[in-house]
Order: C-alpha cells, then sequence, then structure tokens
C-alpha cells in the first residue's frame, strides 16, 4: 500500500510540475496564435509594408508561412511593450520593432525579456552591419536584436536657395563655415539657416554630441550632460540663435512645412528626411542637394547618426525559432533591404551598399547620388551610450537647451540639468 501511494504521489509531481513549467514559459499569455506556421509582429508606419515585402518572399520557400503584422503608433508599441514586459510577457508579440535609443533601456530593465539571437547563430552575419549598430543591441558580447534601418546623418539644403546667396555648400566643411553660410543667405534671401525647436527638441544637439563620440552619458554610464563635447554643442545652437538664423518650428509639420516652403535653408537630419520631404515637397524635386554633417575642426569626423531601429524578440513568443528564422531572412535578403529604401529607410545591411540603388543619382535631390554619400558614413559613426535612462536625460537636456535659448549661461544651464538628472536616476 505504500508503495502505491508513493507512486502516486510522484506522478502527481510530476504533473504538477509540467502544468506549473507550461504556464511559467510565457507562452500561452503572449499575443501568438500558437500556430506554428504562424508569428505576429508589432511595428508603426512605413515598416509594416517592408515587413509584408519580406513574408510574401519568405513564402517562397516556405509555404506554410503565415505574418501577421499588428499596425500600431510608436508610442502604442511602446506602452504596451512595457506592459507586457512587466507582466512576464503576457501578451506580447513574437516580433516587435524597437528604436535604437530604446534597445538598451529594455533590455537592463528587463535583462531576460528577449531571445539572445547570438545563440542561434546569428553572429554569423554581424559583419553585415557596422558596429554600432551590433554593439546597440548587444549585452555581454551576445546579440539580442537585428540591425535593421539606421540613421547616418547629413545637411539636407535647399540648392535655390544657396544658389541665389552665391554660396557653393561643398565648401561648408565645419561648423563654423556652416554658420557663415547661414549669415551670407540671410544677408542675401532673408531666409533662415535652419529650423529648430528649441523648446521641445534636441535632434541637432544629439548629431553633435553623437559625432563627437559622447552622449548624455559617457562610455561608464556617467551622466555627461557638462562636457567639453556637451558645451561646443551647445554653442553651436548658441550662435546660430543669436546670429537670427534659426526659424522656430514648433513640432514636426512645422519643421516639415518650412522646408518645403522654402522658409530654411538646410535641415541637418538623418536619412530618413528623405521620405518626408519628397512625399510632402513633390513640387521641390530638383531643388535639393545633401552633404555631410559639418565637423567642429577642419578634418574632424562628419558621421553621426539620428534614429534607425532594430526587431526584437521577446523571449515569451511561442514561436520563438520560426519568428528567428523570419528574421534572419528579413535582416540579411538584399531584395528586402532594398524594398525598405522606397520609403526612406536607411538600410544598415551593409552587403547592399554596392547595389545600383545606392550609387545611381537622384533627380529629386538635383541628380546626386546621396544614397552613395550616407553609406560611405556608416562604418564612421561613433558607437555612443544610450543607456536606460534615456528619456529623462534628453527631458533635462531639452530643459538646458530651452534655457540657453532664453539667455541663460551654457556652463550653468547644462551643470543644472546635469545636478537634476543626476537627482532624477538615482
Amino acid at each position: 500500500m505504500k508503495k502505491v501511494t508513493g507512486l502516486v504521489s510522484i506522478s502527481m509531481i510530476l504533473v504538477l510540475s509540467l502544468f506549473l513549467a507550461a504556464c511559467g514559459n510565457g507562452g500561452s499569455d503572449s499575443e501568438g496564435s500558437g500556430d506554428s506556421n504562424k508569428v505576429t509582429a508589432w511595428a508603426w508606419n512605413i515598416n509594416v509594408p517592408v515587413l509584408e515585402k519580406a513574408a510574401e518572399k519568405f513564402k517562397e520557400e516556405n509555404p506554410d508561412f503565415e505574418l501577421e503584422v499588428v499596425e500600431m503608433g510608436t508610442d502604442d508599441v511602446y506602452s504596451k511593450l512595457t506592459t507586457g514586459l512587466q507582466a512576464g510577457g503576457k501578451g506580447l508579440p513574437d516580433i516587435v520593432l524597437v528604436e535604437d535609443d530604446r534597445v538598451q533601456g529594455y533590455m537592463s530593465a528587463f535583462p531576460d525579456a528577449f531571445v539572445n539571437v547570438s545563440d542561434k547563430g546569428f553572429d554569423e552575419m554581424k559583419d553585415s552591419f557596422p558596429s554600432y549598430k551590433t554593439e546597440l543591441v548587444s549585452k555581454d558580447g551576445a546579440m539580442y536584436g537585428f540591425p535593421f534601418d539606421g540613421g547616418p546623418t547629413g545637411v539636407f539644403y535647399r540648392t535655390d536657395i544657396f544658389e541665389e546667396a552665391g554660396v557653393n555648400a561643398e565648401d561648408i566643411k565645419t561648423w563654423d563655415d556652416y554658420i557663415q553660410a547661414g549669415k551670407t543667405i540671410k544677408e542675401k534671401t532673408d531666409k533662415a539657416m535652419i529650423g529648430l525647436d528649441l523648446n521641445g527638441d534636441d535632434g541637432l544637439y544629439r548629431m553633435m554630441l553623437n559625432q563627437q563620440g559622447t552622449f548624455y552619458f559617457d562610455d561608464e554610464k556617467n551622466v555627461a550632460l557638462t562636457s567639453e563635447e556637451s558645451k561646443k554643442a551647445m554653442e553651436v545652437q548658441q550662435t546660430l540663435n543669436e546670429e537670427g538664423l534659426v526659424k522656430e518650428t514648433v513640432g514636426w509639420d512645422a519643421w516639415i512645412s518650412a522646408m518645403t516652403s522654402g522658409d530654411v535653408a538646410t535641415a541637418p537630419s538623418g536619412a530618413w528626411l528623405y521620405g518626408s520631404i519628397t512625399q510632402q515637397g513633390k513640387d521641390t524635386s530638383g531643388k535639393w542637394g545633401l552633404i555631410e554633417l559639418p565637423a567642429f575642426e577642419e578634418g574632424g569626423n562628419r558621421a553621426s547618426n539620428l534614429g534607425g531601429s532594430n526587431y526584437m524578440i521577446p523571449s515569451a513568443s511561442n514561436n520563438a525559432d520560426l519568428a528567428y528564422d523570419f528574421m534572419e531572412f528579413f535582416s540579411t535578403n538584399k531584395d528586402v533591404q532594398l524594398s525598405a529604401m522606397e520609403g526612406g529607410l536607411f538600410p544598415s545591411l551593409n552587403t547592399i551598399y554596392d547595389n545600383e540603388a545606392f550609387t545611381k543619382e537622384v533627380e529629386f535631390f538635383s541628380n546626386q547620388p546621396i544614397w552613395s554619400l550616407l553609406a560611405d558614413e556608416m562604418d564612421s559613426i561613433p558607437s555612443v551610450n544610450y543607456t536606460g535612462d534615456y528619456a529623462v536625460a534628453k527631458d533635462e537636456a531639452v530643459k538646458a537647451q530651452s534655457e540657453i535659448a532664453n539667455g541663460k549661461a551654457i556652463e550653468e544651464a547644462l551643470k543644472a540639468s546635469e545636478d537634476r538628472l543626476k537627482n532624477r536616476i538615482q
């Protein structure tokens, strides 16, 4: 009798263990359908058709494969992703799009939340992407995401305004040159050199930090708002503002409108701006050019990044292996990555940079081969440390920028923001 009771007890324990394991792996709580041939993905706007085209090509060799793309706004993706991760993976998809500046924050806050793609073999493709992108999705030497689009920067400029002012854009090598060109353009055409939202966005400041190899934080995660590089970046913005070369553009629509209507002469930005300019300023075709970001000193680095994104597989995925197979294909297939360019996304896959799509002249940009210029800088973009405190750091940087624009001394404003930031992240 005792033997029977013991066997029953062991059996019950095994059944209970299997039940708990099934509940604990997060699979039954994920948004995936549980269908072994289907994966779900969360993404926004122009990324959706790229995923759908990739799925069509993937199906050629995997006819039973299905992809369900749930399109939502960027903020909604992050809200649902954060909520799902806090709930241990409940409601999450098999694949999710995450921007460059958010990746490290998620990996820091949720260390076990994403699939280690190095363990699945993706390290073999590592050399096919610039180091700043692979480092961004890495932790302790392993990769946890698939690099997708990058944001190599340049100065988009109106060739008609430059011609009217008699300014040669190719003569702009440094930020001092840029300011001097702006003065000439202002004098000759009464046009502003640049549109900025000094009280709301610090995109230009971030680009100038990145090109100097630093960011809100240094490599050791120390707050670096009072660094010499930070001061130099703020000095450029202050000079532009004090010389009357800035048009205040509050919000995205005002910024784009200022460019397409010809109210400003230039827009330093990431490659993705191409899509907005060509779509919203169709009547300005042939009136655009692109040069590298100015350096801080003659011969200095002119490569930087603004924007970009990556795909990640939540550990709670019902179908992590299939999701990996699809994303490996997505990330390394030349036709898929070239299709991303149709919407203005700049692929990180460096094995396609010799394709004619990158070397051809672009009619909208005065027949300039702008994609080649952007591709050439990808390996020169410095890696920087976004950390998990990116959002609060950006908030404090914008506050400092606003105070400087309203007359506060640069060092005083940056020191105050740095002190507040340190208190907020303690």
